[in-house]
């Protein structure tokens, strides 16, 4: 059987409709398609079904994925078994990341490879935690970056190792001349009466905004749905806005300079980031050095984060 069909055919029973595994494949449509077709004709059985716009795998297309799954991850370890063999650390990587920890995480560690391996190529991509692990699991990338307030049932993840690099924790960003900015700590409820701009690139993340303000008692009036950070910070400097967000991101606030101001959210929430890669790839040089690049960058992050925001704000008018 052709390995480039099983992918094929692993990636449906992970993605469920032609266009995306095309999109994650890099293909037409119509290839991946012909590709399963070619499978169905190759092992004499139909293992897909067709429901509405998605697709169905049948019980012997299960059946197949599962070994799939097997021959694949046999041939990854026997190239890490190589790679660890050549210690080498040359090639190219894929890291996928969320936006406030691609922004904050990624380009120095990019950077310290970048000296220390001039032979090693890494490109970032900004995918959502959920994304960035289903890209993991179909060999898309090689390494990312989650966190436990977006990603739900890590322990189900039996191929995928993930290892903790950091903490941050979550806080309220005000308009610089915000009533609010007067306290050095905000609570949720005092929020109620305020509108809100949510970054909903992660609608997971914005969830769990919204379920803690119910959890409050109230219902967040939201006049930003915005598809990225900048629409948020540009709301909250203009004084239209408030929000919730993490530190990571307050960093990217404070290093660009923006007219706002941010406050501890009391009681604390936390989140914890990972780096994640398939079992066993550690082994192999070049992974092993994203990891510890990583590693080492987060650590920076949490030794200027461990005493707490040095300012309450950026043009603070206490």
């Amino acid at each position: 059987m052709d390995i480039v069909r099983l992918r094929a055919l692993r990636e449906l029973a992970l993605r469920k409709t032609m266009a995306a595994v095309a999109e994650a494949l890099h293909i037409s449509p119509s290839a991946v398609s012909q590709q399963i077709s070619q499978l169905e004709d190759e092992v004499g059985i139909q293992l897909i079904e067709r429901h509405g716009r998605g697709v169905k795998l049948t019980p012997a297309g299960e059946k197949l994925v599962g070994h799939a799954e097997a021959i694949i991850g046999v041939l990854q370890s026997a190239k890490t078994d190589l790679a660890e063999l050549k210690r080498e650390v040359t090639g190219d990587l894929h890291l996928a990341a969320f936006p406030s920890v691609a922004a904050l995480l990624g380009p120095p560690s990019m950077k310290s490879l970048e000296r220390a391996y001039p032979g090693l190529r890494v490109t970032l991509e900004e995918l959502e935690p959920d994304e960035a692990l289903a890209a993991l699991r179909s060999w898309q990338c090689d390494v990312a970056l989650v966190d436990d307030l977006t990603i739900l049932n890590r322990e189900q993840e039996e191929n995928v190792e993930i290892r903790y690099i950091a903490e941050d924790k979550l806080y309220v960003l005000l308009p610089a001349m915000h009533p609010l900015t007067r306290k050095l700590e905000v609570q949720i409820e005092d929020l109620r009466s305020d509108r809100w701009a949510l970054d909903t690139a992660s609608s997971v993340y914005t969830e769990v905004i919204v379920k803690k303000c119910r959890d409050a008692g109230f219902e967040p009036q939201i006049n930003g749905v915005c598809g990225s950070f900048e629409t948020v910070l540009a709301l909250i400097e203009a004084g239209c806005s408030v929000s919730i967000l993490p530190g990571m991101r307050m960093q990217h606030a404070l290093k660009h300079g923006q007219r706002v101001a941010f406050r501890k959210l009391v009681p604390e929430v936390r989140r914890k980031i990972f780096v994640a890669f398939r079992r066993g790839e550690v082994r192999s040089p070049k992974i092993a050095a994203l990891v510890k690049a990583l590693e080492e960058t987060a650590a920076n992050f949490e030794e200027t984060s461990a005493a707490g925001p040095q300012h309450t704000g950026l043009n603070d008018q206490r």
